[in-house]
């Protein structure tokens, strides 16, 4: 059945490749622009003063993408381009009628708010598929990022530039100068760039571009215009330096007779960052002491899966560029994917992460929180042959532990000096039409304790190749694909774990193709996927299949949680985009979705549908619904025999009131059912901005679960025979979860502001009616107390058989009640271009207790009065460009 099905994708694949050949072309016409050299000094306060604004290269012919498609802008917009040796300068003047009703609010940089905007995009390389845009809202909060795959963005690099914003009688005016070495070009061939200006009018919903694309249609870097007349410039050499010094302090309750701690630590740092610029078409970033500490806290996360958490990188080092590192990706503009988990192949969260040595049970400890990375070093780029390359390279301190037993301590190695490398080249041909690229990571560690080898991997190495092409001169069909190989290597007690941990599960004793291999010292593995879609147009189509094999390994240095996939899906959505007097735009998709393991069992499948409807008002709801026929499931028994997972439905939907007004409010809320198990959910968000320059924003959520069979645990019995000599432990469980985001931004000017974050959570999870698996293959179970079994409900006291021959066994006692509550405060200010102060504090509460019930007040209560983690930083960076 696997196989046929295989079969009927390639089949699928084949016939639309032959079609798409005979899709008609683009015929767009391009529009060219100019920029003029200035020898005048122009001072960027955002008056259009200066002479050279008032040239005759002014661009004028505005489209809107919205309310109206494809009508002309409804307010005039004048923009000029000039340049000198050193930079290249905006002025635009956006007339407007009513000027007093220009929406100016004002946000940190990069923080999206409702007001009117002018944006400009830049594609220096000419290559039709990345690129820069710059913005600056009426308020003066500026905006940029880099353009990838066409139609991508990544706000993540900041780079140093200036842009101030004006209002007068007749609108509002903007300045911008960026310095030539904030870019990434080859300097030969610059006389021509792509461009693209967008303006937005808040108050109309009005979105108006010099290139408007249609809704129905795809691209952006490739669709831009043409720029024309820089030339002869000579920029500087680029090299930027940024020292950087630190001071924390960190207060925390010890506990009593805490040989490590008074409670109080206070850690000083220096180091320094650089940037270089090799040629105009490179740029080399390099660490010294890097502070890699961040600023923003993890949120609480309570789980209860086998799945490891993932949490987003908020380093500014990794953070910007990190695009440049994505695999797999390019070509598609619209990934779909169901019960797929993609392959993160450089999660750089692994840099630097919590040292991960067991450490024994100890009645104190002290260990670091995080592994100091002794240097790191990026450069990012494009070749003078077309290959574009990023690569990363890392190294961080072997990290000790102490701890104290009995009066005694102990010290032992808790994280290794290790070596962490990523390189990632990729070269695009016919404009973007193809491409092909290669991506590689190693880490190698280097031991001293004899027990971390038991622990850890040795040597990782991950390399895979991925590719596109479009199938027809338009770009209405697209054809993605990747592969990937993985190899660790370790010893015999770090390969065996590796084998029966959650990622693998080798151990399944119903299995026909895993087995363990205890003499094992290293482990192997592939992945890859092709994706088909057609992604142009008001009918669309997206269609894939991938494979991940149980072997396969790529969490040393990226993030991929379960193996032993083989996933498909085919999809189509229709999109309407010409407003109605009943709707502005909608959408409405559905799709089939299968997922096999390697021994043809179907673990996952089902329907999906969606919809999404914006109202004239620009109000808007979702909504979607999947059904899940009854399949296997491999993982519920955590390395044990396969059980069933039932049939369930999934139900969401969610609304939202117009999102450009100072007050927005979105709810929503949903399920998933089976016959056995609940998990209903509501959440709701307040957006409110009170005055230009504060916006609030409150969002609760309450989570509720209730399961008949929730994983407890395994305890091996002789006895057990029905279950391959394991019982595997399930319970009634009910779980309530309250928390809530509450995130406030004060902006005072565009240089300084104040963001403070908090997150109450309370959660509270109650076990009842112990039972096991009675037998593999089923969800059918024996529950203790019934039969000849008994249970102690009051020490969790299990005699399986009663009289029998097993032996009892006791369970601990599961249920919590967490409580927890963290926050932040940070105040950034750019005293100067590039150079920033921060002062921070952070806080944190938490505490738990073995009570199953959800008690909101008495929770509420002890949240406030638990004792408090508290930690300042003062950082301050001074930005020299030489």
């Amino acid at each position: 059945m696997r196989n046929s099905l295989i079969l009927v994708f390639l089949s699928f694949f084949t016939s639309v490749i032959s079609a798409g050949m005979y899709e008609s072309t683009d015929t767009n016409k391009t529009i060219v622009v100019h920029a003029v050299r200035t020898k005048e000094p122009i001072v960027v306060d955002g008056i259009l003063s200066e002479q050279v604004w008032q040239n005759n290269f002014e661009i004028t012919d505005f489209t809107q993408l919205d309310p109206a498609e494809g009508k002309p802008a409804t307010q005039r917009t004048e923009v000029r381009i000039v340049y000198d040796d050193a930079a290249v300068y905006i002025g635009a003047r956006m007339y407007d009628s009513c000027p007093d009703s220009i929406i100016k609010n004002l946000a940190r940089r990069d923080v999206s708010v409702n007001a009117d905007m002018f944006k400009i995009y830049f594609d220096p390389f000419f290559d039709k598929r990345t690129g820069f845009y710059f913005a600056v809202n009426a308020g003066g909060t500026i905006y940029d990022g880099t353009l990838y795959n066409d139609t991508w963005n990544d706000q993540s690099w900041d780079g140093v530039w200036e842009g101030k914003a004006h209002i007068d009688d007749k609108g509002w005016t903007v300045e911008i100068r960026i310095p030539f070495s904030q870019f990434r070009f080859k300097l030969k061939d610059m006389d021509k760039w792509g461009i693209d200006i967008e303006r937005l009018i808040a108050r109309k919903h009005e979105d108006d571009f010099l290139v408007y694309i249609p809704k129905n249609s795809n691209g952006f870097v490739s669709r831009f215009a043409q720029l024309e007349g820089i030339k002869g410039i000579k920029p500087p050499s680029h090299f930027e330096f940024l020292p950087y010094g630190t001071t924390k302090a960190e207060y925390s309750d010890p506990g009593i007779g805490n040989p490590y701690s008074n409670g109080s630590v206070y850690t000083p740092n220096i180091g320094a960052d650089l940037k270089m610029g090799i040629g105009t078409n490179l740029t080399l970033n390099a660490a010294i002491n890097p502070d890699f500490g961040q600023v923003e806290i993890d949120p609480a996360v309570i789980n209860l899966s086998d799945v490891e958490t993932y949490f987003q990188e908020k380093r500014p080092f990794f953070v910007e560029g990190s695009s440049f590192f994505d695999f797999g990706n390019g070509g598609v503009t619209n990934y779909w994917s169901f019960n797929w988990w993609s392959p993160t192949f450089f999660y750089s969260r692994r840099i630097g992460r919590a040292p991960e040595a067991a450490i024994p049970t100890a009645d104190f400890v002290n260990e670091p929180s995080g592994t100091q990375i002794l240097g790191a070093a990026k450069i990012i780029g494009r070749l003078d042959d077309g290959w574009n390359i990023g690569a990363i390279q890392a190294v961080t301190k072997r990290e000790y532990a102490d701890y104290q037993v009995d009066g005694q301590q102990y010290s032992l190695e808790a994280e290794p000096l290790t070596y962490y490398g990523i390189v990632r080249v990729q070269k695009e041909f016919n404009s973007g039409q193809q491409g092909i690229g290669m991506i590689s990571t190693y880490t190698n560690r280097f031991f001293k304790d004899s027990g971390l080898p038991d622990q850890l991997n040795k040597n990782a190495l991950v390399g895979g190749l991925d590719g596109w092409s479009y199938l027809d001169t338009s770009g209405t069909w697209v054809m993605n694909g990747w592969y990937s190989a993985s190899n660790v290597t370790g010893d015999k007690a770090d390969i065996l774990s590796l084998q029966t941990g959650s990622r693998h599960y080798f151990q399944r004793p119903d299995s026909k193709y895993l087995s363990v291999d205890s003499n094992a010292t290293s482990l192997t593995g592939y992945a890859g996927r092709i994706v088909l879609s057609k992604q142009k147009g008001n009918w669309q189509v997206n269609a894939a299949i991938g494979a991940v094999s149980p072997g396969y390994e790529i969490n040393d240095l990226g993030y991929l949680p379960v193996t032993n996939d083989i996933n498909m899906h085919i999809g189509s959505m229709y999109q309407w985009t010409t407003p109605t007097n009943f709707f502005h735009n909608a959408q409405l998709g559905a799709a089939i979705f299968r997922t096999y393991d390697y021994e043809s069992e179907i673990t996952w499948e089902g329907f999906y549908h969606y919809g999404y409807l914006q109202f004239p008002n620009f109000y808007a709801i979702n909504w979607d619904y999947a059904y899940n026929p009854q399949t296997l499931n491999n993982r519920e028994t955590r390395g044990g025999p396969a059980m069933i997972n039932p049939p369930g439905y999934q139900v969401d939907l969610s609304a939202n009131t117009n999102q450009q007004k100072n007050l927005v409010f979105y709810l929503g809320g949903g399920t998933y059912h089976t016959d056995y198990s609940d998990q209903p959910y509501i959440y709701g968000e307040i957006d409110f901005n009170p005055s230009t320059n504060i916006s609030l924003s409150i969002a609760p959520q309450l989570a509720y679960v209730y399961t008949i069979a929730q994983w407890v645990n395994s305890y091996p019995d002789p006895y057990a025979t029905a279950t391959f000599g394991t019982r595997y432990v399930f319970a009634q469980f009910n779980q309530t979860t309250l928390s809530s985001g509450i995130r406030l931004n004060w902006t005072f000017n565009p240089k300084l502001s104040l963001q403070l974050y908090m997150q109450p959570l309370i959660s509270a999870g109650n076990y009842r009616n112990f039972k096991e698996l009675a037998q593999p293959g089923t969800y059918k179970f024996n529950t203790y107390g019934q039969g000849s079994s008994t249970f102690n409900s009051d020490t969790y006291s299990v005699d399986p058989d009663g009289p029998g021959p097993a032996q009892p066994f006791t369970i601990a006692n599961p249920n919590f009640n967490v409580v927890s509550l963290r926050g932040d405060a940070v105040l950034r200010w750019e005293y100067l271009p590039g150079s920033v102060i921060y002062f921070v504090w952070t806080q944190t509460r938490s505490d738990q207790e073995t009570i199953g019930e959800f008690q909101f007040n008495n929770s509420f209560d002890r949240m406030w009065t638990l004792p408090a983690d508290n930690t300042f930083i003062i950082k301050f960076t001074y930005w020299i460009n030489i």
